[in-house]
């Protein structure tokens, strides 16, 4: 089977939200959500799943939409920090040289009562759940930038969970899985959907 990871679009700002900031899709990212979908419209899905976070569902919507399917949500492929109060796209942070960039580039993040580990392993286990589930299949699941960085750092056998590349919004991540347990990387940052549309592709990339 063929399993698309897919990171989500680009959210807008919440700071100190009282509860998990959990932000929407900026109108930027929208735009982003719709031109993923239209990419992915010749290819056959049978099942787009998502992670319970607004920023993933709204990027998976118009591409379940176009393939006539529903959104199943998957919880096991939330992001580490949900339960966080702030969200700030790291572009942001990083233009403005906030301690909060300097402490990404040190530690991959900072994880919500979890190590990094028991993320993975939680990522690990939801994504093979749903590869067992869907055999000869190809399926995407929007989700995020820890979760794509968790999964392909176990089929690549890396020491570190934690991030070792970064993902670009609405990016996708190509994995061939076969019932003998081999996991092959078949594509990772597939971001052609977004080339010329003058919309933001991520961190390294205007």
């Amino acid at each position: 089977m063929e399993l698309l990871l897919i990171r989500h679009a680009l959210p807008v700002r919440r700071e100190n939200a009282g509860g998990p900031a959990d932000p929407e899709l900026s109108e930027a990212g929208a735009a982003q959500a719709e031109l993923l979908a239209e990419y992915l419209a010749a290819e056959h899905l049978h099942a787009v799943y998502a992670s319970p976070l607004q920023r993933a569902r709204q990027t998976a919507a118009p591409l379940a939409q176009r393939k006539g399917v529903t959104v199943v949500i998957e919880d096991g492929v939330a992001e580490y920090d949900r339960h966080s109060d702030s969200y700030v796209p790291v572009e942001e942070l990083k233009a403005a040289n906030d301690p909060r960039w300097k402490e990404i580039v040190a530690t991959g993040g900072q994880y919500d009562d979890i190590s990094a580990e028991e993320f993975q392993a939680l990522v690990v286990g939801s994504v093979e759940k749903l590869i067992a589930a869907h055999g000869g299949h190809k399926i995407a699941v929007v989700c995020h930038g820890g979760v794509i960085n968790a999964y392909l750092a176990h089929v690549l056998r890396l020491a570190d969970p934690t991030g070792f590349f970064y993902p670009n919004y609405t990016s996708i991540h190509r994995v061939a899985a076969a019932r003998s347990g081999e996991r092959s990387i078949l594509t990772i940052n597939e971001t052609s959907h977004l080339r010329g549309s003058g919309l933001p592709v991520g961190l390294f990339q205007g």
